[in-house]
């Protein structure tokens, strides 16, 4: 039987749980998917971006009065990382012409495969279309990816990222939200 998933959007005040959900789904769900060297060097191009929770674009997934999952959207021009990786653009997009990002999606390894993603994309999904966007793009890490797909994200461009000293895979995805 699964817990009640329940959503709120999360604040600078939550900056430390989301820290501890973060590390550990960047440290446990990417095993079996990269090594440990680029599991390490992903830490470089993840975690946490303070630019979400100011935008209150950030979402808090909880379930059994624990953080199952946290993620967002994001109507800047940064794709992906964290308030540490070189390269971000805070820079607005243009609902009319640019797609939204999905950002900074982490689920807790005690609450894996139990809904927590697809919530959170569907409110991610809901409130960017409320501003007017037509697409969503996001970067899947590869142990995402399968969600992401299942959820009618399709690939645009693979790379690889290594900011962090070893290459990590990336698949940039989109899809249209209207």
């Amino acid at each position: 039987m699964s817990a009640r998933l329940t959503h709120r959007i999360a604040g600078l005040a939550d900056i430390p749980v989301l820290t501890v959900v973060m590390d550990a789904a960047i440290g446990q769900l990417q095993k079996g998917f990269l090594d440990p060297a680029q599991i390490a060097s992903s830490r470089m191009i993840m975690g946490l971006d303070r630019q979400l929770l100011v935008d209150g674009t950030y979402f808090i997934v909880e379930a059994q009065g624990h953080i199952a999952g946290c993620g967002g959207w994001s109507r800047r021009a940064t794709l992906y990382g964290g308030d540490h990786t070189p390269g971000r653009d805070a820079a607005l997009l243009d609902p009319a012409f640019d797609p939204a990002r999905v950002r900074a999606m982490y689920t807790h390894p005690d609450f894996a495969r139990r809904g927590v993603g697809r919530l959170i994309l569907r409110l991610c999904e809901d409130a960017a279309q409320t501003e007017g966007f037509q697409r969503l793009e996001l970067m899947a890490t590869l142990s995402g990816r399968a969600l992401y797909s299942q959820c009618g994200y399709t690939d645009i461009e693979a790379i690889e990222d290594a900011r962090g000293g070893a290459a990590v895979p990336l698949m940039r995805m989109g899809k249209a939200i209207i």
